[in-house]
């Protein structure tokens, strides 16, 4: 229970006219009756403040959250008395989230009122609200106290798959050479036969059915579509190095689970199974499956997932994984790696090759490519450029090595990600190496 404004403003007044009635003594009964007066009202307020019950509160969130984007947030209040109530509300949302819209105050005479203010939450996970504080202020707004409202309650924060959302509805609408995913030309005898057509300008002479062409006297072609009921495997990379946060704010593991969540939504579009394994900070296993719910089983698996302080073991990963997958697949690294990592890199594609196909998308920061396109002026720029240089040298250099062991290496900057993994994985389905 504090003094409102209006009772320290009233007080100060009074005072001032109680020094002047030491001046003038004409002064001092108004200046008692006026004291009386003051303490009678700043009871009867407080007395009521006092008797006045907690209005009742219930908020209205969506159960789940995306990252990094306004959130409406309402909170409706009931006033229960039809005395009207003056309070200042402010709802104890998760500390980290950015708002606003609140403090908000609010006049109810009798009823119900709505309160609207937004939430962005930073980072993935599950949090929680803790309650509603609440100021009450009394009728002659001379006394305030403060109360809380129980009222807790939790959200989830999943990737912003808004962000990706563009892409799935064209890959649902076979339009992802939109956004430069690019549909190659089919090599090998690894395909499932479709169905009969024309022949078409392009053709090759093995797509003839010469059955089919002497029985309708004009040329029918094979056609074939891609091989179904395949798997895809990614090994997601939580280490410290994920941690890294590029130009866009988001950190490398953000910009790993948005292109996952797509390529796994266009996998299972093609009938495939997907499932998934993280090492090097939280580990989580999702066997491969192809059910029309995988997309958001893996949202729920890796929803809360954040990066590790410890350095990542690709090649425990790798054994383990040979352990957990017999059958053969498309297995997809998700890293940031250093030079120190390579040799474990090296070590861990060779244990996955003896079984599976294996492609390694190792993400680079936007720095170093800025390093190379800043204009050179002193001489501190200059050894930043050279630097740069040297290590990406020798990064092409252990990625040629990856590459000689039987592994595909994608090395791109996390904003790349998606378009280079779909582009990757139709490449695989059309060259029927898996």
């Amino acid at each position: 229970m504090t003094p409102d404004r209006n009772l320290l403003l009233v007080l100060a007044a009074w005072t001032a006219l109680g020094l002047a009635a030491a001046f003038w003594p004409a002064a001092a009964v108004p200046w008692t009756a006026a004291g009386v007066l003051i303490a009678a009202l700043a009871l009867a307020d407080l007395i009521v403040l006092l008797a006045t019950p907690t209005p009742s509160i219930r908020r209205r969130v969506a159960g789940v959250l995306p990252q990094g984007v306004w959130s409406p947030v309402e909170l409706i209040v009931s006033n229960l008395r039809p005395r009207a109530l003056v309070l200042d509300c402010h709802d104890l949302h998760p500390a980290d989230f950015d708002v606003r819209g609140q403090p908000r105050r609010l006049t109810l005479a009798g009823g119900r009122a709505r309160l609207s203010y937004q939430l962005r939450p930073p980072r993935r996970g599950l949090f929680r609200f803790t309650g509603c504080e609440l100021r009450l202020h009394g009728p002659l707004r001379l006394w305030r106290q403060r109360r809380r409202a129980d009222l807790a309650g939790a959200v989830r924060v999943y990737p912003n798959f808004a962000e990706i959302s563009h892409y799935t509805l064209l890959a649902a609408s076979d339009r992802l050479a939109q956004i430069g995913v690019r549909r190659l030309q089919r090599r090998g005898s690894g395909a499932e036969f479709h169905q009969l057509r024309e022949y078409r300008r392009g053709d090759t002479l093995r797509q003839i059915d010469w059955k089919a062409t002497s029985r309708t006297r004009k040329l029918i072609a094979r056609e074939y579509q891609d091989e179904r009921d395949q798997r895809l495997l990614f090994l997601l990379d939580c280490g410290r190095r994920m941690r890294h946060v590029d130009a866009r704010g988001r950190a490398h593991l953000d910009e790993a689970l948005n292109a996952l969540l797509l390529l796994a939504y266009v996998a299972v579009r093609q009938g495939d199974a997907v499932g998934l394994m993280t090492y090097g900070g939280p580990r989580r296993w999702l066997a491969p499956r192809k059910e029309p719910d995988t997309v958001n089983r893996l949202l729920s698996e890796v929803y809360d997932l954040q990066p590790g302080l410890d350095a990542a073991d690709p090649l425990a990963a790798a054994r383990e994984l040979m352990q957990r997958q017999p059958r053969r697949a498309l297995v997809v690294f998700l890293t940031n790696s250093r030079d120190e990592d390579h040799p474990e890199l090296l070590r861990a594609v060779d244990v996955l090759r003896r079984r599976h196909l294996v492609l390694v998308a190792d993400l680079r920061e936007s720095v170093l490519d800025e390093a190379l396109t800043e204009p050179i002026e002193d001489r501190r720029q200059a050894l930043r450029f050279h630097g740069a240089h040297d290590y990406l040298a020798h990064r092409r250099r252990q990625h040629e090595r990856l590459q000689h062991r039987g592994a595909r290496v994608l090395d791109l900057l996390p904003q790349q990600l998606p378009i280079a993994l779909v582009n990757a994985y139709f490449a695989t389905k059309r060259a029927a190496t898996l």
